[in-house]
């Protein structure tokens, strides 16, 4: 059966030129996403250091967590808890049962003491044969909760030491089960959330073994925190780069409305969860990206991008946007109307993110807007005449250079119409010179000098839209006004050959063959 979803290219082929949609450009954004969710304090792998109940009976918080503990007293501590844990399993006498559970508390209290566990040294002393002991079925559910505890800090540190959980992977899968404890099954969806967040291999052992169906149950309920747990692990496991993962998700009974219920009337950490989930739905699958564009979802992205001042909640959020723009022609086509006021609503949002003072929400929502802005001449005629224009004039100037990039996509992208064939864009003139007179063009001629060779491409093409389209042969004094030819003409023996003989033909044409050459 022929795979879903579309290849997954390099950034180079995947952003759009001028005048061209951004269809692929999605799909990039989700391989570097982990990436970017550890810089945006969204950590992919998570140390539980108070439990899942808020039943202290069952789950002591330590109030004693020493964060300067001497690590070879740590060390130390840990090697003895090990033996102990070994002893108390193999004790069948009177007490045995709360025997191990102390044994298990007292590791998991060790494991959960500092940022940074002794997880090499408990592994070495081994714990984890012992632990995958304490998982099987029929223990209590205390003794459940405090083996998956530590299961979860374990797979919490390096690689190796989240590969050594392999053994323990089928039974915190069995007990996530429907008639498991919502507390034991929530721990084990964070143990195994930290699993699905080392890498693509152990995704796919998870994914094999039968991870997806439980947690996808876990996120129905109106049940918080283990809703929030479930919806994290959900978005490590289904994170790529290959679609299966959340093409089946979607298609479970259930999900759909679950996501669309938490994404409208959770709180922010649930909504902000969900939302990871949605980011990978729709970066990855066609068919999840289908049925979400079909559903009520780009409504509740909007409003809750409207209402909310998180910045965890606002990331998500306009990257689950930007990429169902992005990815369904049914949502600029039947949602995001010209005119709408949902769409009203959706500049407003963009408007309010470009103002923040966070540089990720500048970038992230400058991306939506050039997706939005690659589409009919209706949607570029929107943005075209809101006050969004002056902002990103004034950005492309003065912001970070990544920003800078996004812009230009946007600012490019308003004048031309859609492209057919691949021939040269047609220009919106209006939007050309309205652009230019606002002082646009220093900001392309400077992404021109740039070392970055795709920014370095969009400047050269919005520089090739005001040599051909300014009025009265205009363009080519504003672009040598600008010092435009002398940042084309770095290009002139460029390693790179498209933009070579793009700066070099726009030279040769619009100034002369021999340009340059005599000076």
């Amino acid at each position: 059966m022929a795979d879903e979803t579309s290849t997954h290219p390099k950034r180079e082929s995947i952003k759009s030129s001028v005048g061209s949609i951004a269809g692929q450009r999605r799909r990039e954004k989700a391989v570097m996403v982990g990436k970017q969710r550890r810089e945006l304090l969204m950590r992919t792998k998570r140390l539980c250091r108070v439990g899942v109940s808020s039943d202290s009976a069952n789950v002591d918080a330590d109030d004693d967590m020493m964060m300067d503990e001497e690590q070879s007293i740590l060390e130390d501590q840990t090697l003895k808890a090990v033996q102990e844990l070994k002893n108390a399993v193999s004790y069948q006498g009177k007490g045995a049962m709360q025997k191990r559970v102390s044994a298990l508390r007292e590791l998991r209290r060790l494991l959960s003491k500092s940022e940074y566990p002794p997880v090499e040294v408990a592994l070495t002393a081994g714990a984890m044969s012992t632990l995958v002991q304490c998982l099987s079925f029929g223990s209590p559910d205390e003794q459940l909760l405090e083996a998956a505890w530590c299961l979860t800090n374990i797979a919490a540190g390096k690689p190796e030491e989240t590969k050594a959980l392999s053994p323990a992977l089928p039974l915190l899968i069995a007990h996530m089960g429907e008639k498991s404890s919502l507390p034991v099954a929530e721990q084990c969806a964070w143990a195994l959330g930290n699993v699905a967040g080392e890498g693509e291999e152990l995704r796919n052992i998870l994914l094999s073994q039968g991870a997806l169906q439980p947690l996808a149950r876990m996120i129905q309920p109106n049940k918080g925190s283990t809703v929030r747990t479930a919806a994290w692990a959900l978005s490590n496991l289904i994170k790529g780069p290959e679609s299966k993962a959340a093409t089946e998700l979607i298609r479970i009974d259930g999900v759909l409305d679950a996501i669309l219920r938490h994404l409208k009337k959770g709180d922010e950490d649930l909504a902000t969860e969900l939302a990871w989930v949605v980011v990978y739905l729709t970066a990855l699958s066609n068919v999840a990206t289908n049925t979400l564009a079909k559903s009520d979802l780009v409504q509740i992205l909007v409003e809750r991008l409207a209402s909310s001042h998180s910045l965890q909640l606002l990331i998500p959020l306009l990257r689950s946007l930007g990429n169902l723009v992005a990815g369904d022609s049914h949502v600029t086509s039947h949602i995001l109307v010209p005119g709408n006021e949902i769409t009203v609503n959706a500049i407003q949002a963009m408007i309010k993110c470009l103002e923040s003072e966070h540089r990720v929400l500048k970038k992230e929502s400058s991306w939506v807007l050039s997706n939005i802005a690659a589409g009919s001449i209706e949607h570029k005629k929107m943005i075209h005449s809101s006050e969004v224009v002056s902002l990103l004039v004034r950005l492309l100037s003065t912001a970070p250079f990544d920003i800078r990039k996004e812009v230009a996509y946007v600012l490019g992208n308003l004048c031309v119409a859609p492209a057919e064939g691949s021939g040269r864009p047609t220009l919106i003139t209006e939007h050309l010179t309205s652009l230019v007179g606002k002082g646009c063009l220093g900001g392309f001629v400077d992404l021109v000098r740039s070392i970055d060779t795709e920014a370095a491409r969009v400047g050269l093409q919005f520089i090739e839209l005001v040599l051909r389209g300014m009025p009265k042969g205009e363009g080519v004094k504003l672009v040598e006004a600008e010092d435009g030819i002398d940042a084309m003409e770095r290009f002139q023996f460029h390693e790179n050959e498209e933009l070579r003989t793009m700066a070099n033909e726009l030279v040769d044409v619009y100034f002369g063959v021999n340009y340059g050459l005599d000076s």
